[in-house]
């Protein structure tokens, strides 16, 4: 294994501190750790004059998650702990600057945490690693771009270079991104929606005609019923929790469905109400139901069959908007319930229980995170659940329809400017028309196809708008090779990261403006960039926070940069690069002339809320499918299942971290302390095999015929489902075989790995190496 991933052998950390799990999330512990986050990294005035501006009208947008804000109003504070965490981490005062690497070598800062590399602070100038070198060293920005553009003009085939895409990339920067890759010639624009929510947008693009939610946040008091389900919104969504608390002082009952009852579902104390701080909180969940992992399907077959036996279906909806019901109807009575509890993990008797809400609600959501998309059947899992609301006619009604719940701020708005792998046919008519170039018509690759294309050597340039695609990515060890197969990589960063170690024969890194910093154009334009929510909205986002470094460039100025670059060695586009970048409006001008849904959009971006584009299931029950109704999908009842004698994992993430960036070693709410290398099993399994509470072990995943090893864990024993176990994102992903993925999205299977879990054999080898390390 490469040397640059040495971050795959565990690194030492203290022994856990283990307690039970909070009863109540959020109120003062949320309050000290946002003081202590935003004063430890920013001091004072920076803290109060940041943390102030995210998400208001005049400010920036939040860079911790995509949950929307109130349309009509914004309070004093409309951030969450996490949310403060993120702008205290991108805030920091610390410096990766020139003289850090040249203290530190690539080898020597291979063998540091991630959490220790993000640490470092903020990076301040371009950087290059030569081929054969160790230590970064700086660059100036126009040799940095004429390296790139002459490594991609000498390419055989544009398709040998990846333009990969973090969801934290703005609009406009996406858009001119995309823009980049096609006028090159390719559609290798992978994302981190391959990764997450691609099986949403390919399950509800067949059945509703469009790959997004159909609420908005005013539905969730309106609604009757909403079901959580393979979702912790306390760690990964905290903001949802006060649109749940509202829902359910308006009368909406609350259900989770989830292998882990998560603390942000039992109680929620909101941090910034007096009165509730000084209270009990407000009870979220009404009931959980403790679904087997990956047992979802089986379980809203079950929701189907007693919907469907009991009569409640909405006959009137089915024949004005739907196709495909008898077909349906006909699986659902056939499915036995034995084989439907076997695969949810739940008895008959409380899938009836909840059968009785669900049939008795008038308007019903359903929310999902990557609990759902990160199977082999994730999109057969989430048809199945489209298929439930269509029984009741829950879409295209105030207070019912779907809510995939995305986590970076912007990975919905940068697929709809045109980050795909795979675009329309009409959205490349589009692109041919108003602009003036000829995009290729050929698919792209996405995640998963990108690097088995690096690997074969069929692609060799790599670039990266934002992310950390090695530690983010399935099977660390199949990634990191591919990366290393590139003869360059290009990563357009804040903070140092493990991209910045296991890279290509040369590699840049180009540092970027932050959310919350100004962003100011060479003739004085003070620019704003623009975002779109889970709920569609895009509404203005503008920072005002000094820059880290006056070397910092905006991510449109270096995609334009690189195109101008480019351009004087393949030939002239006429796409005005230069003037693209110093006028943002100009860029939301293409935008709008290519994307429906943008009409006025330098206009009506200067809206407080900034505006909905149309959702058509939503506005008008219109369901732009090969059908043009609402698509019934018929699929067996499968669940991921695990030989005797091993389980299946999913991967999880702790309070202390957004994505790959981790801010600590606590998961509050699991009351796990100065610890990531856990595994969390249930009770009845650990005696089963012999492993007692903070033993340490090894795990080891087992696909198609091969073995990936990981050692030294800790167990933790927590109440989870018998023969399932979790652990953290991304620790374990050197566990995820790259070829495990979901039929229909190639969706890596982070959340159904099967593995053995064994008393480990390396604890006294693990020992000797940290003692030689110290001395």
């Amino acid at each position: 294994m490469s040397k640059k991933v040495e971050h795959l052998t565990p690194v030492k950390e203290k022994s856990p501190k283990i307690s039970s799990p909070k009863q109540v999330a959020a109120g003062i512990p949320a309050v000290v750790s946002t003081m202590y986050h935003g004063l430890s990294r920013m001091g004072v005035i920076k803290s109060i004059s940041n943390l102030s501006k995210v998400n208001r009208f005049d400010g920036f947008d939040c860079p911790g998650c995509a949950w929307p804000d109130p349309d009509d109003h914004r309070t004093h504070f409309e951030f969450c702990e996490n949310g403060a965490k993120a702008v205290a981490d991108e805030g920091t005062r610390e410096r990766a600057d020139p003289s850090f690497w040249s203290r530190w070598t690539v080898a020597n800062l291979s063998r540091k945490s991630d959490r220790w590399l993000n640490s470092q602070g903020r990076l301040t100038h371009p950087m290059i690693l030569h081929p054969q070198s160790d230590n970064y060293e700086e660059i100036s920005w126009e040799d940095a771009f004429q390296l790139i553009a002459e490594e991609l003009s000498s390419l055989k085939d544009p398709d040998q270079a990846i333009f990969y895409t973090s969801g934290r990339t703005s609009n406009e920067a996406a858009f001119l991104w995309q823009l980049l890759a096609r006028r090159f010639g390719t559609n290798n624009l992978p994302d981190c929606s391959n990764m997450c929510h691609e099986s949403s947008g390919v399950a509800l693009g067949d059945s509703i005609g469009i790959g997004k939610g159909t609420v908005t946040l005013d539905d969730f008091t309106k609604a009757d019923l909403i079901l959580v389900v393979g979702q912790n919104p306390g760690t990964n969504h905290p903001r949802m929790l006060t649109a749940l608390r509202d829902a359910k002082r308006a009368g909406a009952s609350i259900v989770s469905i989830n292998p882990l009852l998560e603390t942000g579902m039992r109680k929620f104390k909101h941090p910034q109400d007096l009165l509730e701080m000084l209270g009990s909180g407000t009870s979220i969940a009404d009931l959980h139901v403790p679904v087997a992992v990956n047992g979802d399907l089986a379980l809203f077959r079950g929701l189907a069959k007693l919907i469907i036996s009991g009569g409640e279906v909405d006959m009137d909806f089915i024949a004005d908007y739907t196709h495909g019901f008898e077909d349906y109807k006909k699986s659902v009575r056939s499915s036995k319930w034995s084989d439907i509890s076997d695969s949810a993990g739940v008895s008959r008797q409380e899938i009836e229980y909840l059968g009785r809400a669900v049939r008795e609600s008038k308007s019903t959501i359903v929310c999902w995170a990557m609990g759902l998309t990160q199977h082999r059947n994730s999109v057969a899992t989430i048809q199945e659940i489209m298929n439930v609301l269509l029984l009741g006619g829950h879409i295209g009604r105030p207070g019912a329809g779907v809510c995939p719940v995305r986590g970076h701020s912007n990975v919905q708005g940068d697929r709809t400017v045109g980050i795909n792998h795979n675009p329309s046919a009409g959205f490349l008519d589009s692109i041919r028309s108003s602009i003036g170039i000829n995009p290729p018509n050929k698919p792209g690759l996405d995640a998963v196809n990108s690097v088995l294309a690096m690997n074969d050597s069929k692609a060799s340039v790599f670039l990266s708008m934002g992310g950390n695609f090695v530690s983010a990515m399935s099977d660390t060890a199949a990634t990191s090779g591919a990366i290393e197969q590139c003869s360059l990589t290009v990563q357009i960063s804040t903070k140092p990261n493990r991209s910045h170690l296991v890279t290509g024969r040369t590699a840049l890194i180009l540092p970027c403006l932050g959310r919350s910093e100004r962003d100011l154009s060479s003739n004085g334009i003070y620019q704003s960039v623009s975002v779109e929510n889970s709920m569609g909205v895009v509404h203005a986002s503008k920072g005002s926070a000094k820059p880290a470094s006056e070397k910092l460039r905006s991510e449109p100025a270096i995609v334009s940069g690189i195109a101008s670059a480019l351009e004087t060695r393949i030939g002239n586009s006429g796409i005005l690069w230069h003037e693209l970048s110093e006028d943002y409006g100009l860029i939301r001008n293409l935008i709008e002339s290519t994307v429906p849904g943008f009409e006025s959009y330098n206009d009506r971006i200067k809206l407080d809320a900034g505006f909905y584009l149309p959702n058509a299931p939503r506005d008008g029950r219109t369901f732009n499918t090969d059908s043009g109704r609402a698509n019934f999908r018929v699929h067996p009842i499968t669940r991921a299942s695990a030989p005797p004698g091993q389980f299946i994992m999913m991967t999880i993430r702790s309070h202390d971290q957004y994505n790959t960036t981790v801010y600590g070693l606590d998961d509050r709410y699991r009351g796990i302390k100065n610890a990531r290398r856990v595994v969390l099993m249930n009770g009845e399994d650990m005696q089963d095999t012999g492993i007692s509470q903070g033993s340490m072990v090894d795990i080891s995943s087992h696909f198609d015929g091969t073995t990936r090893n990981s050692e030294l864990w800790r167990v933790v024993q927590y109440d989870i489902p018998r023969g399932n176990v979790a652990t953290y994102f991304p620790e374990a992903n050197s566990l995820i075989p790259l070829g495990s993925v979901a039929e229909g999205s190639n969706t890596p299977t982070s959340k159904s790995v099967s593995v053995s879990v064994v008393p480990s054999r390396s604890k006294m080898r693990f020992w000797r190496k940290q003692l030689r390390q110290a001395s």
